[in-house]
């Protein structure tokens, strides 16, 4: 047994006592994460993982890639077909960012170090969850939530500028070596559809694992508590925020981290890909950084 072994059996054996200790409680906070599933994060997820697989599949990298090759390889050294990771992870939110760079790795499309170096800024926050959910939901106003979206957008570029030294460059050539791939629609839709649904089965798991697991910080209700829930688990932390500067700054900095949650989220549409989960847990904790920076910057002006 490895030394770190030890330790971790003896708090999942606490966890094991608490669960059994106060099983109603975790029966009703598993009850109501099923339903946040059913309400807000199937319906907002499923259809983009879809979408998303098939504009991969029907060559959309290949499509974007000679318009954004222009930005996407002087600013963070990622050769054009990267951008549909960037895209679609802004428009879909935690973690098709992520499996989008996966897929087009899978590929053959980008290269190990273009693809990790993707994996620390286009894993995004979706902008209904930071303009709907927090913006209208916490602050009552669209407006803050469309700032949200700004500061979490550009923190994510300044991320991907600071780690453009990152791993090795990308080769010019890589994407004209590329094969063109003969496809057929309906199996094409038909995996899409399957692969997205263990998919958002996985994102499901977590997202019900971790509101358990933050429901006593959750009613404790103090500052600290919220903070401590804005490092595990982001649609937890949604009720603890107050409409304040410093809810604000929170607000911004949980969503450019994303939690353990999106980690673990990330972690299981990585696997068996090759690429490594650090690059997106740098970039995560650069990117939380940016956005509280900001956040604390500008929270006079966007809350006045």
């Amino acid at each position: 047994m490895k030394r770190w072994q030890l330790p971790v059996c003896w708090i999942l054996c606490g966890v094991l006592v608490w669960f059994l200790a106060d099983a109603a409680a975790v029966r009703t906070a598993v009850e109501e994460a099923l339903r946040l599933c059913a309400r807000s994060v199937i319906p907002a997820l499923f259809p983009f993982l879809v979408v998303s697989s098939l504009l991969l599949s029907l060559g959309f990298g290949e499509l974007t890639a000679p318009w954004l090759a222009g930005l996407m390889e002087p600013l963070f050294r990622v050769s054009g077909s990267g951008s549909a990771a960037l895209l679609l992870g802004v428009v879909g939110g935690y973690p098709i960012g992520a499996k989008t760079a996966a897929d087009l790795y899978r590929q053959g499309l980008l290269e190990r170090g273009e693809a990790e170096r993707l994996l620390t800024f286009a894993n995004t926050s979706n902008p209904v969850f930071l303009i709907s959910v927090l913006g209208v939901g916490v602050f009552g106003s669209v407006r803050v939530g469309v700032w949200l979206w700004l500061i979490h957008l550009l923190s994510a570029l300044l991320t991907g500028l600071l780690f453009r030294r990152c791993g090795h460059a990308s080769s010019a050539t890589h994407l004209s070596r590329t094969p063109v791939r003969a496809i057929r629609l309906a199996t094409t839709f038909v995996e899409a559809v399957r692969s997205s649904l263990s998919g958002i089965l996985s994102v499901c798991a977590f997202v019900t694992l971790f509101y358990v697991l933050t429901r006593p910080l959750v009613s404790l209700g103090s500052r600290l508590a919220a903070c401590l829930v804005g490092l595990l688990e982001l649609f937890s932390l949604t009720p603890l925020l107050t409409a304040d500067t410093f809810g604000f700054i929170l607000a911004a900095a949980a969503a450019g981290w994303g939690g353990a949650s999106v980690l673990c989220q990330t972690a299981a549409v990585l696997d068996g890909s090759g690429l490594r989960l650090w690059p997106c847990l740098a970039g995560k904790a650069c990117q939380g950084l940016f956005s509280a920076l900001l956040a604390a910057l500008l929270a006079g002006y966007v809350l006045g």
